[in-house]
């Protein structure tokens, strides 16, 4: 237990010895604490450090207290004072995230800054401020309500008898019709008769 206490004050001792001779840490100069963030960022600031191997930009989640976080944009350049990473907010969801600079040395050493409280809005509007002064209200005079006229009521309407068709055939038509065909048919018969036998003699 000691021996991990001593090695952890000579850790910080050096780490601070370090920092003072180099006078430059990792920083995230855009976005800044609290921001409200949309679309494509560009995160700005300084990893071009002494020892400088490698840069990692990372978020989590504001609320998430596993400490887990999500590599955006790794980079083997140095940067003094301008683009370290783009961070596409419209693949996350609304919500509030912190934002991480990690670099590490060619010794295995590693420098980190984290900017806090960062609200990403891409699909949630932001709620307007409500106004300090209320506005005026019309005043609006009385309606007058017009009555609607009702319908008189009608009286049955009856029907209209159809006349006569002059067309229709009544029973006795129909008999004397009948009639009349079959006398035809027997006297086409019997003037056929008479002519077979007038040929044959």
């Amino acid at each position: 237990m000691l021996d991990s206490t001593v090695a952890m004050l000579k850790f910080l001792l050096a780490l601070t010895a370090f920092l003072a001779q180099t006078g430059v840490t990792p920083s995230i100069t855009f976005p800044a604490a609290g921001q409200t963030l949309r679309g494509a960022v560009n995160v700005t600031g300084t990893s071009a450090v002494d020892g400088f191997f490698l840069a990692e930009v990372a978020f989590a989640y504001a609320s998430d207290s596993s400490g887990t976080w999500f590599l955006i944009q790794a980079s083997e350049q140095p940067v003094t004072e301008g683009l370290i990473a783009v961070w596409d907010t419209t693949s996350i969801t609304d919500g509030e995230y912190n934002l991480r600079l990690r670099v590490t040395l060619q010794d295995g050493t590693q420098l980190e800054t984290i900017v806090t409280g960062l609200s990403v809005r891409n699909y949630t509007p932001d709620t307007p401020t409500p106004s300090s002064t209320p506005a005026p209200t019309e005043s609006l005079a009385p309606a007058t309500l017009t009555p609607i006229p009702t319908e008189t009521a009608r009286p049955p309407s009856t029907p209209t008898p159809l006349p006569a068709n002059p067309a229709a055939l009544g029973t006795p038509e129909i008999y004397a019709s009948l009639g009349r065909g079959a006398l035809t048919i027997l006297l086409l018969f019997l003037v056929f008769g008479i002519f077979l036998r007038l040929r044959r003699s």
